[in-house]
This record gives C-alpha cells, sequence and structure tokens, in this order.
C-alpha cells in the first residue's frame, strides 16, 4: 500500500502532497483520492518532488480530463502555437530560455498579471498541471486567490448582484490592457477568442459557487456602459485578491502543482534574473461551459 503525506498550505487552501511517486505508476490506483483532496483543499495541490517525462506528465493529466491537444481534441490557442512542445502539442511551456538558435524554448513571463487560464474559450481550462522542471535559486513564486471564499465572503445583496451578471472574457482586447501589454506581443494577438460567461459560476464536481472574472482577460461586464463596467470590475478585482485569499507558492524543482481555474486565479511573478534559468511544462484539461 502506497503511503503518502499531506498537510495545508494555507489556512483553507490548498495541500501539499509527499510521498508519492507518479511516474513508478504508484498513484494510478490513487486517483480519485487525490483529486478529492485536491477538491477539499479549495482546487490547489501541490505534489512534491516528481521526476517526470513529458509523457508521464501527460498521462498523469489526462485523468482529470481531456486536454487541450490531445488528438480530436481543440489545440490549446493560436496565439500560443510557438509555444507548444515540438513533440507533445499537449504541453505548452514556460521559460526564460532559449535554444542554439536563440529561439525561445517556452513563453517567457507568461501570466505575470492575475487570471484564469484561457477564460475567453467557450469551455475554458478545468485544471492545469504545471511541472517544475528547472526553477530560479531566487523569485519566480506563483501567486494563487481562492475565487470561492472570494465569493462567499461578498454580501447577501452583492451575492445575489453578481450571480445576475454576465462578463466578457476577450483575448484580444484584454491583452491590449494595463494588465498584461507589458508581456503581450504583437504576435500573440492573431487568433484571439471571447466567449461570455457568468460572473458567478458553480464548480459542478464540488457544487461551490466562485466568482469567475479575471483582471488579465476580463473585458466588461455584458448590458453596462464602460464607466459602470469598470466601476464593478475595480471592486471584484480588488476584492478578488485580498491577502486572506492568497497563497504564494515557493518553487521547488520538481514541484508539480494542479489548480482548478473553475474557482482559483493565478499570477506568475517575475522577479528572477535572466541569468537564472527556468523551465516549466504544463498541461491544460479542458473544462465545461460555466454556468
Amino acid at each position: 500500500m502506497v503511503k503518502y503525506e499531506t498537510k495545508p498550505i494555507a489556512p483553507g487552501f490548498g495541500v501539499a502532497i509527499s510521498g508519492l511517486k507518479i511516474a513508478s505508476g504508484e498513484s494510478d490506483n490513487l486517483i480519485a483520492e487525490i483529486i478529492q483532496l485536491w477538491h477539499d483543499a479549495g482546487g490547489i495541490a501541490v505534489i512534491h518532488d516528481q521526476d517526470l517525462t513529458s509523457e508521464q506528465h501527460i498521462a498523469f493529466s489526462r485523468h482529470f480530463g481531456p486536454l487541450f491537444g490531445d488528438p480530436l481534441e481543440e489545440p490549446l490557442q493560436s496565439t500560443v502555437s510557438r509555444y507548444i512542445h515540438p513533440e507533445y502539442p499537449e504541453i505548452y511551456r514556460v521559460s526564460n530560455k532559449v535554444d542554439n538558435e536563440g529561439m525561445p524554448l517556452g513563453r517567457k513571463g507568461a501570466g505575470t498579471y492575475w487570471h484564469s487560464d484561457v477564460s475567453f474559450r467557450e469551455r475554458p481550462a478545468q485544471a492545469s498541471l504545471l511541472h517544475g522542471k528547472q526553477i530560479p535559486i531566487l523569485g519566480g513564486d506563483t501567486l494563487f486567490a481562492d475565487q470561492a471564499r472570494a465569493y462567499e465572503a461578498l454580501s447577501k445583496n452583492m451575492k445575489v448582484f453578481c450571480s445576475s451578471l454576465f462578463a466578457w472574457h476577450d483575448f484580444e482586447d484584454a491583452a491590449r490592457s494595463q494588465y498584461a501589454s507589458t508581456v503581450v506581443v504583437e504576435e500573440d494577438m492573431a487568433g484571439g477568442n471571447r466567449s461570455l460567461h457568468p460572473v458567478v459560476r458553480t464548480n459542478p464536481d464540488t457544487g461551490r459557487k466562485s466568482l469567475f472574472i479575471n483582471p488579465g482577460f476580463t473585458s466588461h461586464i455584458d448590458g453596462f456602459t464602460s464607466e459602470e463596467s469598470e466601476s464593478i470590475l475595480a471592486f471584484l478585482y480588488g476584492h478578488c485578491v485580498k491577502p486572506e485569499f492568497v497563497y504564494r507558492h515557493t518553487w521547488r524543482e520538481k514541484d508539480l502543482v494542479i489548480w482548478d481555474n473553475r474557482s482559483v486565479m493565478h499570477y506568475a511573478v517575475m522577479d528572477y534574473s535572466d541569468d537564472e534559468p527556468r523551465y516549466m511544462e504544463r498541461c491544460t484539461v479542458i473544462g465545461e461551459r460555466p454556468t
């Protein structure tokens, strides 16, 4: 019988798992247990010390659902096609490294703003599984914000109001905004998507409601003037990232971090030196249409 240990990583949010060796296949019989731990922890789990090949990373990720880039499934998005692994279309690469010809091995500065992965798609991401293969000695943390607890902390009247709202998630419009313009280059704009989603969504796996807007990709609230929309979003954005809802993850090499984009926003802190190599691989699970 496989023995592993768990411990909370923040009050009411997140779980660290140690003692598992995914590459050996020993965790295959524990998938339901691991996913339940992940749900119970608010949609964030850190599995330490995972020496995974890309194939093993993909195989484990598929336990959470179909992946962007899987055969017969849609690709992640055309805007990041040059950052997709050349041999594994299921893997999106994040890195400040370049190859011998000076071409990037991954997206540098990816996600340096609060966002939920590909929320502008009709079926946004469910889980994201990010494997830290090469980590800077200092810096490069990732922040995670619990949007279920953010929703629960709203007043009753504000919950009712937000539950009546729909917001547009628009890659091109949002990428040109103050939130993302410093990290998005012109070539990233082609092929962007936009979708209309409820501001409050229900996680079908847990039944919990959460806020589903983010500064990175949400462009405006549907049916309101620009000024009205900006005021509503400004309040919600400030509320969503209050310190009591946020966990800051300091990466260790070979960490596998899994988060639920349906109820968690994240922000990559780009405070490390270019002299410090960083290379990470992410599998992204296709979710359902938000309701």
